[in-house]
């Protein structure tokens, strides 16, 4: 318990010592960014204490750690004072800003304060209560992640020594392991201890996140005039942050389907004299076989809750069976596996908090990096390249989706200001490319060692998708996301332009699909040895025959594609849509003349919608090379980011739904 209490109490006096940070850089969002403050302080308290330790200027120790919680403490008093200057000016901020300040912001949004710590200490507390109760670090990976833990609590500079190979330093994004061996050397905690805490505080860390993303989105449209300090301004009805639960339920305790269908099994439902269509047809491995008798509703299967994380299945042409990973994060918490996609989720929700700022109008301003102008200030640009380039350090995977959210909100909010045309391509080069050179600047004595297993793309031909397979796997959050993009598509006054989002959907798959056999003649051709290896493992004898009996594979397996098509092509066309009301003097815009024709929450969910869509497509077709030489890691690495913008989409879609169809079933 005195462990528990420490790490509380050194997080909560973190996040009301990086608020005022979190104040200056959040001034779009309803929330001010303090659901995100403690995600905020861990970042850049994390980023400092690592880089003054590799470059020589502190060491590894309470002094090193003192160091930089000291400089994230003048970047906050600094946040603070120009904050009470403006208010002190009376300057007009953004949407949600006040004159009245940061304190008067926390006065006036007891509520949402309240709601935030309560959420974390009951989330904080949960999952530690689990850990202690199964507290072993003895299986799966776990035995890796305490190396690393230990292996930074002993170094006395960085990069830290790998205990498991003597000389040389640990070549990994380890980003994560620094913040967790940060906490425990603060607070005198074994890294035994550590490794469950950090467990249980990336559990609360990630629904105090996501509960503030939600809030947010509900807020935009949901405001009402209130008087602060003599000035009537917008502020935030009280109904989001009652609804805004609906986000760490769906990001952290919704599962996949495949739970209950272990209920069904054990009960031995859809059996047949011994034999069943439906569980051979299904084709999930241990639900295939007879159910143990006697019946009952309880699974008690051996680890039978570990065949969640294994609902897709591929099979080679020859009928050779491929293990395939979609964790999602229930499964990740249950596991306790703290690895590097379960650490970089807090940060991840980071980034669609930076991206929901940057859409809305936060960082406005105009930035010259050597004759481009960028339409940023360079306050917004310095905290992007910090944190893209932290999620590359935590796990590296992730940065390529984070910018492509954090792009893809820059460019839909450009199109709000000039509309649609070519000059959203080059929105996407100017704030891309510098984007990624500072990311990479600002933690280059990490890519100095760093060695990565990664060794280019490769073709995905014969390994589709099945749709039941992926409807058990995401049928959770399919379903409240199609409800949702059915009720956008009945309502009125829209103009969804679903032509030019079919054609440009479909025209992805067939590039895609054409890419994938160029890459994989090119593969047969370049390596004759590999290429007859690959053949006769699929049992074929040439090209043509691959090609043939993939292409009727993958077209025999089209309902996972086109499930994701479902998905994809009406999100796009209520991207591409525009307002074709009559003017009024509610509405003076005139069709043709204002994008999208949706709130801004809705734009920005329909965002996080096609981005997921867009992850859970890239794997039909092609993956990334590494150690396994199959799509299993691209699948679970995309699989599981998608679960995070979807849960997000999800989570929006019911509480929206519930606020708009009064009694409607």
């Amino acid at each position: 318990m005195t462990e528990f209490i420490s790490w509380y109490l050194t997080l909560t006096l973190l996040g009301w010592l990086t608020f005022p940070l979190a104040f200056r850089l959040f001034p779009a969002l309803a929330d001010r960014g303090y659901s995100l403050s403690r995600a905020v302080g861990l970042l850049v308290w994390g980023y400092v204490f690592w880089l003054l330790t590799s470059l020589g200027i502190s060491q590894n120790d309470v002094g090193g750690l003192l160091l930089g919680l000291l400089i994230l403490a003048g970047l906050s008093i600094w946040a603070y004072r120009t904050v009470d200057r403006r208010r002190k000016t009376a300057q007009p901020s953004t949407a949600h800003g006040s004159p009245s300040g940061l304190m008067g912001w926390v006065r006036h949004n007891r509520r949402l304060v309240w709601n935030v710590e309560i959420l974390f200490l009951v989330a904080f507390a949960f999952l530690a209560f689990v850990r202690a109760s199964n507290p072993e670090l003895t299986s799966a990976e776990k035995p890796m992640e305490l190396m690393f833990i230990n292996a930074i609590l002993r170094s006395p500079t960085f990069p830290p020594h790998d205990s498991w190979l003597s000389g040389y330093a640990i070549s990994y994004y380890y980003f994560g392991y620094v913040m967790t061996a940060m906490l425990a050397k603060l607070t005198g905690v074994p890294g035994t201890a550590a490794h469950n805490l950090m467990t249980a505080l990336i559990f609360a860390l990630g629904a105090i996140g996501s509960y503030g993303i939600l809030y947010n989105l509900l807020a935009i449209a949901d405001r009402r005039p209130q008087t602060v300090d003599g000035e009537e301004q917008p502020t935030v009805h009280r109904l989001p942050s009652t609804v805004a639960y609906f986000a760490p339920l769906f990001l952290l305790i919704v599962s996949n389907a495949e739970g209950f269908l272990e209920v069904l099994h054990r009960r031995g439902l859809f059996w047949t004299g011994g034999a069943s269509n439906f569980w051979t047809w299904l084709d999930i491995k241990d639900l295939k076989e007879l159910p143990v008798q006697p019946l009952g509703w309880i699974p008690d299967r051996y680890l039978w809750w570990w065949r969640a994380s294994r609902v897709i299945s591929d099979y080679d042409l020859g009928g050779g069976f491929k293990e395939i990973i979609d964790e999602f994060p229930f499964f990740s918490f249950l596991h306790a596996d703290l690895h590097p996609h379960v650490l970089a989720l807090p940060f991840g929700l980071l980034a669609i908090a930076a991206a929901l700022n940057l859409f809305l109008g936060g960082w406005r301003g105009e930035l010259n990096l050597f004759g481009l102008r960028l339409r940023i200030n360079l306050e917004g640009f310095v905290f992007l390249s910090l944190l893209l380039g932290g999620l590359a350090f935590l796990n590296t995977w992730d940065i390529l989706i984070s910018a492509a959210l954090i792009v893809g909100a820059y460019v839909l909010a450009r199109a709000a200001e000039t509309g649609w045309n070519w000059g959203r391509g080059e929105d996407i080069l100017l704030l891309g490319i510098p984007l990624g050179i500072a990311s990479f600047i600002l933690y280059l004595p990490f890519y100095v060692g760093f060695s990565s297993q990664l060794g280019g793309i490769l073709p995905n031909i014969v390994y589709p998708t099945r749709g039941a397979h992926l409807w058990v796997m995401l049928a959770t959050l399919l379903l409240p996301i199609f409800a949702y993009l059915i009720y956008l598509w009945r309502a009125e006054g829209r103009s969804p332009r679903w032509g030019l989002a079919l054609g440009l959907s479909i025209g992805l798959v067939l590039v895609l699909w054409i890419v994938s056999w160029l890459l994989g003649w090119g593969v047969i051709l370049v390596d004759p040895g590999l290429g007859e290896m690959f053949l006769q493992m699929q049992g074929v004898l040439d090209l043509s025959t691959l090609f043939l009996e993939a292409g009727l594979k993958r077209l025999a397996h089209i309902g996972g594609l086109l499930t994701l098509l479902a998905v994809l092509v009406p999100a796009l066309a209520f991207l591409l849509a525009y307002d074709r009301r009559p003017k009024t003097e509610e509405n003076p815009s005139v069709y043709g003349e204002v994008p999208f024709g949706y709130p801004s929450s809705t734009v920005f969910v329909l965002l996080l919608i096609a981005l997921g869509a867009l992850l859970l497509i890239g794997p039909e077709f092609l993956y990334l090379r590494d150690q396994f030489g199959t799509r299993i890691n691209t699948v679970f690495k995309f699989y599981y980011q998608a679960w995070m913008l979807w849960s997000l989409a999800a989570a929006f879609g019911v509480a929206f739904l519930a606020q708009k169809l009064q009694g409607g079933w």
